[in-house]
């Protein structure tokens, strides 16, 4: 099974340990931290979606001028753009690319960050848009004449693109969600489904009701998130975890809190904040104590160990299923760089072993 390494790009210098650095949009970053993991080996990057950052159309329009082998992945809400206007526009990103973007779909959980942008739909009405919304892009995508549309969120009529995606039948879509309103989504539209870092046994459960929410004749594929806090010895890597934990805090408290940010009120956060008070590591060496000082919010599990420890960790997720994983670094920059220096090219070579029989992620290392 092809592994999938998905990295992440911002417009400047930023993490969830130290304050944003300089102007909102760094041409000159995106270019450094794209280069950086198209050179470490990662087969695409993500522009993620916030409510106070600079674009993602713009950000991988530029990224996709400098580095001309990398795959992109864009994070998109449906709700603030029409489908018909959001289906061309996606499809002339994808062409500037030469066909090498893919489409991140996000419904959003969190009711006060959707609120910044103008959305006042509930939990249950964003997915049934969701649904709707990918039904009409996807359409338009595939259509041979101009096509009509009236339902719950959306109305228009013969609506038409000239440009195609290049990607046949369209765009692949990655989409995630651990509600019972997600899944049904993901069932019907999903090429990927996107999960958080959990353990293997809440994984597995998860991969599990995705596909029973899949139609006959359909595949998804899974994709598995993490923060990988990888250095020379295990207990190095565990000093390090320590103190991004403190860096996580002190910022918190610079910014007027108390080391802590409240609970996001999407599932998937309150999955991961839940995590955390089940146990500070679970799995051996999935530390989970960075959900709990971020409210859960995005990607906020670490595998800790040596790079062959946290390799070995990951690739025991191929088991039940999962053939993409997000990477993205504490320290986005310099992170990216070591992943792909120790980690991306250990997980490719024990991964191929494995699939040659020569080797099994179940065995450890004298250090574990």
């Amino acid at each position: 099974m092809t592994l999938h390494i998905t990295g992440m790009i911002w417009a400047r210098p930023t993490s969830d340990l130290e304050p944003p650095s300089g102007a909102a949009f760094q041409p000159d970053h995106i270019e450094a931290i794209t280069r950086a993991h198209e050179e470490g080996g990662f087969d695409r990057v993500l522009a993620g979606y916030w409510t106070n950052a600079a674009d993602g159309f713009l950000v991988l329009a530029h990224a996709a001028a400098v580095a001309k082998k990398i795959n992109f992945l864009i994070a998109h809400r449906p709700g603030f753009v029409s489908p018909t206007l959001a289906a061309r526009k996606l499809a002339t990103l994808e062409n500037l690319t030469g066909g090498r973007l893919a489409l991140h779909v996000i419904s959003g959980g969190d009711d006060p960050d959707q609120r910044k942008d103008g959305d006042y739909a509930d939990h249950a009405a964003r997915y049934r848009r969701t649904d709707e919304f990918l039904e009409i892009i996807r359409g338009i995508w595939t259509a041979d004449r101009p096509i009509s549309h009236e339902g719950e969120f959306y109305r228009f009529q013969d609506a038409w693109s000239d440009v195609r995606p290049i990607q046949r039948p369209h765009l692949p879509i990655f989409f995630g969600g651990a509600s019972d309103a997600a899944l049904r989504v993901a069932g019907r539209h999903a090429d990927v489904y996107a999960l958080f870092g959990e353990p293997l046994a809440d994984t597995a459960a998860v991969l599990d009701r995705v596909r029973a929410a899949v139609p006959a004749g359909r595949e998804v594929a899974f994709s598995w998130s993490n923060r990988p806090i990888i250095a020379a010895t295990e207990k190095q890597a565990w000093e390090k975890a320590q103190d991004i934990r403190q860096r996580a805090i002190r910022k918190q408290d610079l910014a007027g809190g108390a080391g802590l940010i409240a609970a996001s009120g999407a599932v998937n956060s309150q999955r991961l904040v839940g995590l955390s008070q089940r146990g500070e590591v679970l799995d051996e060496r999935l530390w989970t104590a960075m959900a709990g000082v971020l409210g859960g919010r995005g990607n906020s599990t670490a595998l800790v160990g040596t790079a062959e420890q946290v390799a070995r960790a990951m690739l025991r997720y191929r088991a039940h299923g999962v053939s993409h994983y997000i990477l993205r670094g504490w320290d986005p920059l310099p992170d990216a760089v070591q992943y792909g220096r120790e980690l991306i090219p250990l997980l490719r070579e024990l991964a191929d072993a494995e699939d040659r029989g020569r080797v099994s992620v179940a065995v450890r290392t004298a250090a574990e």
